[in-house]
Formats: structure tokens, C-alpha cells, sequence
């Protein structure tokens, strides 16, 4: 009998609902992520979450005028400061509400960019040739190109931003803590640029994975 599905999931998953295939599958999607973050005990014993994965996105205006731009060998690595692509992350549209999350767990968003911790595939999409490829397409590379790829070919690309998965704590920088949100993320940026511009070193710096 054919598969109809192909579950990816990484090892470093710590926690997720126990029917998460039951419930990305539901969704009848092409393709389809669930939101990536992360959690932990604070020295006060309160619970911090953070956000994990940057690699699942909706492409901005900017973002294309800078891939049009780009050599097309050229792989754009989302979450370093070299290329500012000012997307939208998929773990920014989830409520921070636990309450409210669990209410609009089923929210669907359509995506161009999809991470690698855990997606679910129809098998169709990679009998027509669809893969993780290891070079640019579309300025993109693996699971990034994957979306890339699957969306050229006529493939829909969605994710979950409240049905969240739980990656293993890896201390991520304060800037990806919910706590932070994304006006740390952009006030540090911010920060950055000014200091370039006063003879700084731009050292790239890594925000997120």
C-alpha cells in the first residue's frame, strides 16, 4: 500500500502533544508545521518560554527585493545580521497567552519557509521530485528551499502558530525569550546599526536558530 504521509521530526524534541501527527494531518495541508519553541525553570522557579526556531516565515517586501539582488548562488541563513531580510517569524504570531493559544490552537497561516523540527509531509509532494536540496534554490538551502521549492511547483506551505512543539533548552540570547518579544529582537538590531555606523565591527552575530 502507498504512504500518504511523511512525518520529519528532529531527536532534540522534548516535549509535544502526544497526537501531533493525528493533528498536523487533520489540517489536510501539502505541507505542514507546527510552532517551535522552547521552555525552562527560572532561578526563581518560574517558567520562561522562548522561541526557537526562526527558519518557518512569511517572506516581507524586503526579503525579495534583497533575493533579487543576491547572486543566485548565494544562500541566505535566516537569524544572522549580514542579510536583513525583516521576515515574519511564525513563533512572533503566537498568542503569549496560554489561554488564548489553546483557543486558537488550530490557526492556520500560510508560510514560505518552513523549519526542520518537525514537519509533516503529503508523500505526494516528495514522489514529485520535492526534496531538502543542498544548494541555493531560490536563495535558499534544506528545509528553507524545501518550501521554496514545493511553493514554485504549486505546493501550499502553512504552519501552526499556537499548536506549539517544545525543542530541548538550548539558552537562547534574551532577545528570543517571550518575555523579550519581537521589539527586543529589533531594538538590539537597531542598536547594532547605530554602532556600525559609528565605526563599530558588525561582527555577524547569531539571533536565533
Amino acid at each position: 500500500p502507498e504512504h500518504r504521509w511523511v512525518y520529519w521530526r528532529d531527536v532534540d524534541i522534548v516535549e509535544n502533544p502526544t497526537t501531533v501527527i493525528e493533528d498536523l494531518m487533520k489540517h489536510d495541508k501539502d505541507i505542514i508545521v507546527p510552532n517551535i519553541w522552547f521552555h525552562r525553570i527560572g532561578k526563581l522557579g518560574d517558567e520562561i518560554e522562548g522561541r526557537y526556531d526562526y527558519n518557518s516565515w512569511q517572506e516581507s517586501w524586503r526579503g525579495r527585493r534583497l533575493r533579487s539582488r543576491l547572486d543566485k548562488n548565494t544562500i541566505l541563513a535566516e537569524g544572522y545580521n549580514q542579510h536583513r531580510t525583516h521576515r515574519t517569524y511564525l513563533n512572533w504570531l503566537a498568542h503569549t497567552n496560554k489561554k488564548t493559544r489553546l483557543h486558537n490552537l488550530h490557526k492556520l497561516v500560510p508560510l514560505d519557509g518552513i523549519g526542520g523540527v518537525n514537519i509533516l509531509v503529503k508523500a505526494d509532494v516528495h514522489r514529485s521530485g520535492i526534496n531538502f536540496p543542498a544548494y541555493a534554490f531560490e536563495n535558499q538551502a534544506d528545509t528553507e528551499g524545501f518550501a521554496a521549492m514545493a511553493k514554485r511547483a504549486g505546493y501550499e506551505v502553512w504552519g501552526l502558530p499556537n499548536y506549539v512543539v517544545w525543542h530541548v533548552d538550548t539558552e537562547e540570547k534574551e532577545g528570543n525569550l517571550v518575555r523579550g518579544g519581537r521589539e527586543a529582537v529589533e531594538r538590539k538590531e537597531g542598536e547594532e546599526e547605530r554602532r556600525r555606523g559609528r565605526g563599530g565591527s558588525g561582527k555577524k552575530e547569531r539571533l536565533g536558530d
